[in-house]
């Protein structure tokens, strides 16, 4: 008989603290990979799958999935993520870089290190102010693409003997920048201890992910993929920070993703008030307890009974629905939804790279934002939801034109 989902979170080990035994938050079942956009070939090879489970560690604190996929597979040649293609991201990127040249008072003899650089949309901005970069990112495409507009990009995995080469070659950052990657790791304790080591005495860290609050308040279910092997707290980056040798002085929490929090952290240790406060706000909500976490699950199941009613009732009336935006927040809503082709009759999405794939799973086709218009649907789902209001600014003629969006997270609505 096959083990039980809390079996196999008894059985699973803390990704930071390493002590076995999790608490079992939430099951979504056999997932595709959801950035494993698929060519028209592959639709009649057998597509791979594996579980997606949510679990909590009452030693760190940390909410994590309880599978790794291998990163070759989830971050390789076909990695289909280029940060380009969203403006809002691009100018919440750019004003973060701005903010660090001030604040840091960084300079043509600073040096600014990006993980997971992927096509150079970040460093860019250090790049035009004459400031000293080196992206690193693995995936081919990305990477090739920084270099391409004058971003220096290692092609490879950020790992702590990298770091050790970089550090003997004096290759030391005043900046540390790693947006929506540290939960991305499967060795989380050595890429922070590899932060570490290129890290200068007063460096500071600029870390952006998700906030596990906000993910859990407002049923985010569908952040939740195999390339996330994480999903934060101040209290669990505030332990993974220490337990590697570096201390999390500051924390803003960002509208970004649904909600997210960028960490300062350094080699020392100056702890501010935006820190304690949270730290202590989090105790109070009871947020290092598995009670907190344990609505989420019918929370989820919910969303998921009012979602599925809301297309069933628009395709009774011979209606057609589209959506917008082949994320990977897009597959998992879409998997766990159930709705193919039979529901939605195509995804659009402004990434050429996208286009002309299938979404994993579903295999619903991609196609350029321009067939919304010239097809009309009558309804448009917004996957990437956190970007809903870029998106019906951006599709303003097809409201006009009669199209209502459909906006599944945090309460579905159509709007």
């Amino acid at each position: 008989m096959p083990a039980s989902f809390e079996d196999r979170c008894r059985a699973a080990k803390c990704r930071v603290s390493g002590v076995q035994g999790l608490v079992p938050i939430l099951d979504l079942g056999d997932m595709p990979h959801a950035d494993g956009l698929l060519t028209r070939e592959a639709l009649s090879r057998p597509e791979p799958k594996w579980p997606l489970e949510l679990a909590f560690s009452p030693e760190s604190k940390l909410v994590q999935i309880t599978e790794t996929v291998d990163p070759t597979i989830l971050f390789g040649a076909d990695y289909p993520y280029f940060s380009s293609f969203s403006d809002a991201w691009l100018k919440h990127c750019r004003d973060n870089a701005v903010n660090l040249i001030k604040s840091r008072h960084l300079n043509k003899s600073s040096f600014v290190v990006e993980l997971a650089s992927n096509d150079g949309y970040m460093l860019k901005n250090f790049v035009e102010a004459g400031i000293p970069v080196q992206g690193i990112d693995p995936a081919p495409g990305p990477a090739a693409a920084a270099t391409k507009i004058g971003v220096p990009t290692i092609c490879d995995f950020f790992t702590l003997d990298m770091a050790k080469r970089m550090a003997k070659e004096g290759k030391r950052a005043d900046v540390v920048i790693g947006n929506n990657v540290m939960a991305h790791v499967a060795d989380t304790n050595g890429f922070v201890q590899g932060i570490r080591e290129i890290l200068k005495d007063d460096g500071t860290t600029s870390i952006e992910a998700p906030y596990v609050k906000d993910m859990i308040e407002h049923g985010e279910f569908d952040t939740i993929y195999h390339q996330h092997l994480c999903y934060f707290s101040v209290l669990s980056a505030d332990y993974l920070f220490r337990r590697n040798g570096l201390f999390l002085n500051h924390v803003e929490w960002l509208p970004t993703h649904g909600g997210s929090l960028r960490y300062y952290a350094g080699r020392r240790e100056n702890v501010q008030d935006s820190v304690k406060r949270m730290l202590a706000e989090e105790r109070d909500l009871g947020m290092d307890k598995p009670g907190y976490y344990r609505g989420f699950a019918t929370m989820v199941k919910n969303l998921g009974l009012t979602m599925r009613s809301i297309l069933a009732d628009i395709k009774r009336q011979g209606k057609s629905i589209a959506a917008y935006g082949a994320a990977a927040k897009g597959a998992i809503m879409l998997n766990y939804l159930g709705a193919d082709t039979r529901q939605i009759d195509f995804v659009v999405d402004k990434n050429i790279h996208k286009q002309g794939r299938h979404m994993p799973g579903v295999h619903i086709p991609i196609l350029a934002p321009e067939e919304l218009v010239k097809r009309q649907p009558d309804y448009c789902l917004i996957l990437p939801w956190n970007f809903k209001d870029e998106i019906m600014q951006q599709q303003a003629e097809y409201r006009r034109k009669g199209g209502r969006f459909i906006v599944p997270v945090p309460t579905p609505v159509i709007v």
